[in-house]
């Protein structure tokens, strides 16, 4: 045989050879097929990060997901509580800071849009992944609500998990007419001294309350939107404070002293002490009604002008030691069963972040058939009176200015 037709031939067995042979898989799960992500991930355990302040979500996890994650997928979860997600964000700027590239401890996080901004603007996150998900297809992604974590665009860097709308929270036996504007809310606590407080933010549902009054002091959320505008700002702010200096000594210790957690304030009313409370879950009241912690005669309302309403989400740290195991947590999350199973009062509570309409007919009935419960309110009622959240960087300025001008 010639010289020529020995590397002729060569050349035929290596492209049979090519030609027939598996890919070879990359180690990088967003770019896999779902198949190899799941083998990748299959024996190994999984750190999620998490808020612990809330025993419902607790059990949530451990009791209901992790099973699932470990009969499906044969994936270890071992949720770690944390009081502010800020402590993950810090503990990956360690990393990253000392150059610690790989075997991050922070596998997936649970992620609010301040920290999101955070980490996206610090190159702190894995992806883009979210949108390689198996369910990532019956996430309304083309919503402005789910495609943008407080305006900030979350481009696949982030898998939706869970939405959330502002409620305000009454006893009806107490308060038979709740004022719905912050002006009727003022004259109410002015006629009824010490009952009504607040969370002092950067407490979540605090800032978010101060939000609401922000946006009622300014005319409107319009001219908020976007990017932060100082200009703007300070024409809006000076209203805001002296709106809650004049509030503040018609509150609960005359405002001396301010609940330091959602928690706290929500003993305040099951205890009596304050007639209301307030929370970004609309089912959350219903819950604790289920529980008997809060009074049976307990109603939610929302403000004239509507309230805010945002998408909770889940992201994967840069460094993850366990990028593939924890795409399977979130895809799981993300699931009809577990989506259905979170919205139910007495488990959580929690809107879903899927569609319904892109659901079984089977998944939507059972969608459809979770009890309410007395104390929430209809999804069309909150979708008609849902208000978009504010860019991070106001966020920002409105807690700092908050605690200078109205707290001290």
């Amino acid at each position: 045989m010639s010289r020529t037709w020995k590397w002729l031939v060569l050349l035929v067995v290596l492209l049979v050879a090519a030609c027939g042979a598996p890919a070879v898989a990359t180690s990088d799960p967003a770019t896999q097929l779902w198949e190899q992500v799941t083998a990748q991930a299959k024996g190994s355990t999984i750190n999620m990060f998490m808020w612990g302040g809330d025993d419902n979500i607790n059990r949530y996890i451990n009791e209901y997901i992790a099973p699932k994650l470990k009969s499906e997928y044969d994936v270890t979860l071992k949720q770690t509580p944390v009081s502010d997600t800020a402590e993950a964000v810090n503990k990956v700027l360690g990393d990253k800071t000392a150059g610690k590239t790989t075997g991050g401890s922070v596998d997936l996080v649970w992620i609010n849009g301040e920290n999101f901004r955070t980490m996206r603007q610090g190159d702190l996150l894995y992806g883009p992944w979210a949108q390689q998900l198996p369910n990532a297809s019956i996430i309304p992604w083309s919503e402005p609500s789910v495609a943008n974590d407080f305006g900030y665009p979350v481009d696949g860097y982030e898998a939706p998990w869970g939405r959330a709308q502002f409620v305000m929270v009454y006893d009806s036996a107490r308060v038979p007419e709740p004022p719905t504007s912050f002006a009727t809310l003022l004259a109410w606590a002015k006629a009824h001294p010490g009952r009504l407080t607040y969370p002092a933010p950067p407490d979540f549902t605090g800032s978010v309350f101060v939000r609401h009054g922000f946006y009622e002091a300014a005319g409107g959320y319009t001219e908020l939107l976007g990017g932060f505008d100082q200009a703007v700002y300070d024409a809006k702010a000076p209203a805001a404070w002296a709106y809650f200096n004049e509030l503040k000594p018609y509150l609960w210790r005359k405002g001396e002293t301010f609940p330091q957690s959602i928690d706290q304030l929500d003993q305040l009313f099951a205890n009596g002490e304050v007639d209301f409370t307030m929370s970004y879950n609309p089912s959350h009241a219903s819950g604790l009604v289920e529980k008997g912690t809060f009074p049976t005669t307990t109603k939610t309302f929302l403000f004239d002008q509507g309230t805010i309403a945002n998408t909770h989400y889940l992201a994967i740290p840069f460094n993850a030691a366990n990028k593939a195991g924890a795409m399977i947590l979130a895809n799981l999350l993300e699931s009809p069963a577990a989506q259905i199973e979170k919205a139910k009062p007495t488990t959580w509570g929690d809107l879903p972040a899927i569609d319904p309409a892109k659901l079984s007919a089977e998944d939507q009935a059972a969608l459809n058939a979770i009890p309410r419960g007395a104390a929430t309110l209809a999804p069309d009622l909150l979708a008609a009176k849902s208000l978009p959240e504010l860019q991070g960087d106001w966020l920002d300025q409105i807690e700092q200015d908050w605690q200078a001008n109205v707290l001290k």
